[in-house]
């Protein structure tokens, strides 16, 4: 088995449980990880066993032994260090939202395909075995024909500086109102013909939570909320027309339970043991350059860009607009 050396670019919270994931993956060896901050990078490297540790992103990217990086930096310079990478050669996987807006995505995808490079977005849900499950019991037919999704997700999160600063690209739209979009695309896939998205903003500008209804062909709805104010309590919810399927957590299911018309619950489908989560879409990086892929399949270079564009839209319909700088390319 071939093992790949893996890098972190950013040294923060979710850079941690990136690493608090990969140490225990076989095929990853903990390579390096790069940090603006010389003294933090080396102890981020140190506490989780790198290899390696930079005081610079620039530096880290020049190291010719790194096969893959995980880009962890916050939403506005996720395009400008994804797009380094690449120019060094490297594979990459981007946490989500994997850019500010759906010319950015286009352009890193563009880039990264011209240079025969992998690039994938880290939407953990994308990749998780239980969202194979929800559509597999879906498929089964033991709610029947689905018309009506509803999704939440909610944390108390309004003190973090990348959900309040628009030169952060925060707002709680990229941070977890992704996940709602994600969780009705994965079910009821891309057919929107109609949407309606409102919001409440911060006093700086960016939203603070909101809502999305999506209107699909075939006449089904998706009714999607988030929040960096309230916490909620993160159900994804599908109707039938023979039953109802309740999904607790989506932001990384825990157990799916199904009920008949009867509101009587007839089934329960517990997630499988897992290290992080994040497992999952390293996996499927790896098993994707090991077949020379450019893309994931859970995540394909044009479903991040259709995504993308859902939230240009909400944005645009909610008048959120982020700084010149942030916003270009």
């Amino acid at each position: 088995m071939r093992k790949y050396k893996f890098a972190i670019l950013g040294a923060g919270s979710i850079a941690e449980k990136m690493a608090e994931t990969v140490i225990h993956m076989p095929q990853i060896i903990p390579y390096a990880v790069g940090s603006r901050d010389s003294d933090r990078a080396k102890s981020f490297s140190e506490r989780f066993g790198f290899q390696k540790y930079y005081g610079s992103y620039g530096e880290m990217v020049q190291d010719s032994e790194i096969d893959l990086i995980y880009v962890a930096t916050p939403h506005s310079h996720h395009y400008k260090h994804s797009m380094m990478c690449l120019r060094h050669g490297k594979h990459v996987l981007c946490e989500k939202a994997f850019t500010v807006n759906a010319l950015q995505a286009e352009k890193l995808t563009d880039y990264a395909r011209s240079k025969n490079l992998l690039i994938a977005e880290a939407i953990w849900t994308r990749y998780l075995p239980m969202s194979k499950t929800i559509n597999e019991i879906i498929e089964s037919g033991a709610i029947g024909k689905v018309n009506l999704i509803s999704a939440n997700l909610g944390y108390l999160i309004s003190n973090k500086e990348r959900l309040v600063n628009p030169y952060l690209a925060g707002g709680a739209l990229l941070d977890v109102g992704v996940y709602t979009l994600n969780f009705a695309a994965m079910i009821l896939g891309d057919r929107i013909i109609k949407s309606a998205s409102t919001c409440s903003l911060f006093e700086t500008g960016v939203d603070s939570q909101g809502s999305m209804t999506l209107l699909f062909e075939g006449g089904e709805m998706a009714v999607l909320y988030f929040s960096a104010v309230a916490q909620t309590d993160r159900q994804g919810i599908v109707y039938g027309d023979k039953g109802t399927l309740v999904v607790e957590n989506i932001n990384n299911p825990e157990t799916v339970h199904v009920y008949n018309l009867n509101r009587e619950k007839v089934a329960s489908y517990p997630a499988p043991k897992q290290i992080t989560g994040f497992e999952y879409e390293v996996d499927s990086v790896i098993k994707a350059i090991e077949q020379g892929r450019l893309e994931c399949p859970e995540m394909p270079h044009s479903e991040i860009i259709r995504i993308m564009r859902l939230m240009d839209d909400f944005r645009n319909q909610c008048g959120v607009i982020y700084p010149p700088d942030i916003e270009g390319c």
